[in-house]
C-alpha cells in the first residue's frame, strides 16, 4: 500500500497519455500506465520506481479487469482513472461503413465503460476516487466529417453526467475533459482512419477536409504537456469540476453552444409551452 495518489491511465503509449503519466509521476504520484503495446508504453515513459506498465486493450473487458487487479496488487488502491485511449474514424456518414462506425463507438465509448466498470468496485471499497474521461469539443458540438467520433463523445458526455450522481454517495467524483485542438497524435495516420470515398457528391468536400486536417496536424495551438499539468492540479482538488473546457478554443465553443441552445429554446417558446393536455 502506498500513500501516494495512484493513477491508472489508458492509452499511455503515445500522445496525451504519455504527457499525463509524465506529469503525475513528476508530481510524486504512482502511475499504472496501460496500452495495447506495453513495450511502447515502457519506451515512452522509461523506468520509474512508481510506474507499473500493464497491457490493456480497452475494448476487452478481461484486459480491464486484469489491469485493475494489477494496479491494486502493486499499489493497493486506484485514486484516479484517466480514460484517455482513443482513435478517430473520420468521414461523411454515408461513406463510413457500419463496421467502422461501430468500431469508433467500441473504442471511445464502450472502451472507457469497460475500464470504469472494472475500477469502480475498487473505488467504492475505498469510498474515494476520481473517474476522468477525455471527451472533446466534438462531444459538445457536432460537425461534418465527425459523425462517428462525435456520436461516441456525445455518448461519453451523457454517460459520465449520469454516472456522477450514482457514484457520488461513495465519495467518487467524475470529470469530463473537453479539449479543443491540441498538438497530439490524433490526426496522424496511426490514429485517424478516413472513410473510403465512394459517393461523388462528397468527393470535393472530402478532399478539402482531408487536406485541411493534414495541414493542421502538428500545428494545433494547444500544448498537451500543459493540459496534463492542469489535470494533475485539478485531480488534487476535493471537488474537481464536472466539466473542464481545455483550451481557449474549447471555452469559445462551449459558450457559443450555450447561446445557441438558449436561442433555440426561445425561438418556439410559445409553441413549445402549449403542448400539455388541456386538463393538465
Amino acid at each position: 500500500m502506498t500513500d501516494k495518489k495512484v493513477w491508472l491511465i489508458t492509452g499511455a503509449g503515445r500522445g496525451m497519455g504519455v504527457d499525463i503519466a509524465t506529469a503525475a509521476l513528476a508530481a510524486g504520484d504512482a502511475v499504472v500506465a496501460t496500452g495495447r503495446n506495453p513495450e511502447r508504453v515502457s519506451a515512452a515513459l522509461g523506468a520509474h520506481d512508481d510506474l507499473l506498465v500493464v497491457r490493456l486493450d480497452v475494448t476487452d473487458p478481461a484486459d480491464a479487469e486484469a489491469a485493475a487487479k494489477a494496479a491494486v496488487e502493486r499499489f493497493g488502491r486506484i485514486d484516479v482513472l484517466v480514460n484517455n485511449a482513443g482513435n478517430f474514424y473520420a468521414g461523411f456518414f454515408e461513406e463510413i461503413s457500419p463496421q467502422d462506425f461501430r468500431a469508433q463507438v467500441e473504442t471511445t465509448l464502450f472502451g472507457p465503460m469497460n475500464v470504469t466498470r472494472a475500477v469502480l468496485p475498487v473505488m467504492r471499497a475505498q469510498r474515494s476516487g476520481l473517474v476522468v474521461a477525455i471527451s472533446s469539443t466534438a462531444g459538445i458540438v457536432g460537425g461534418e466529417f465527425l459523425t462517428a467520433y462525435a456520436a461516441s463523445k456525445f455518448g461519453v458526455e451523457g454517460w459520465i453526467e449520469s454516472l456522477t450522481p450514482e457514484v457520488a454517495p461513495f465519495g467518487i467524483r467524475t470529470m469530463l475533459v473537453e479539449p479543443g485542438f491540441f498538438r497530439t497524435e490524433l490526426l496522424t495516420p496511426e490514429s485517424t482512419r478516413y472513410a473510403e470515398p465512394s459517393i461523388d457528391d462528397y468527393a470535393e468536400r472530402t478532399n478539402q477536409t482531408v487536406a485541411a486536417w493534414n495541414g493542421m496536424n502538428g500545428q494545433q495551438g494547444g500544448d498537451p504537456a500543459k493540459l496534463a499539468t492542469a489535470l494533475v492540479q485539478l485531480a488534487s482538488q476535493d471537488t474537481p469540476p464536472l466539466r473542464f473546457a481545455a483550451g481557449a478554443d474549447a471555452i469559445a465553443t462551449i459558450e457559443q453552444k450555450a447561446k445557441d441552445l438558449l436561442a433555440q429554446a426561445d425561438a418556439y417558446r410559445e409553441l413549445s409551452s402549449n403542448l400539455a393536455h388541456d386538463d393538465a
